[in-house]
């Protein structure tokens, strides 16, 4: 069982930037991959940066490339997720997800773990 908890939701100017954070417990050594969805009003939820636990490799949707960064603290059990330049596009519920087999990190859509969310909204 890995539970998730994410925090660093805030409202921000169009521009700005913001960090996320995904606090991990319980069996983490299981996760091979950890990732960063996120959700606005009436859209599909979408997956926007995944790291690959054992090698350290990233993935990045086209929407975020260049402007988000996915990280994790080992010693902390940490995951980040460094938004820059950030859009009112990008404001949307943010979820951190974690999965236990490699089939599933690629498939990037139906996660093994899911935290609650954090709310980020992009606004003038």
């Amino acid at each position: 069982q890995v539970e998730l908890v994410e925090s660093g939701g805030d409202s921000v100017q169009p521009g700005g930037s913001l960090r996320l954070s995904c606090a991990a417990s319980g069996y983490t050594t299981s996760s091979v991959c950890m990732a960063w969805f996120r959700q606005a009003p009436g859209k599909e939820r979408e997956g926007v940066a995944i790291f690959y636990t054992h090698d350290g490799m990233t993935y990045y949707a086209d929407s975020v490339k260049g402007r988000f960064s996915i990280s994790q603290d080992n010693r902390k059990n940490t995951l980040y997720l460094q938004m820059n330049s950030l859009k009112p596009e990008d404001t949307a519920n943010y979820y951190c997800a974690a999965a236990t087999s490699m089939a599933v990190c690629l498939a990037f859509q139906d996660m093994d773990y899911w935290g609650k969310g954090t709310l980020v909204t992009i606004s003038s």
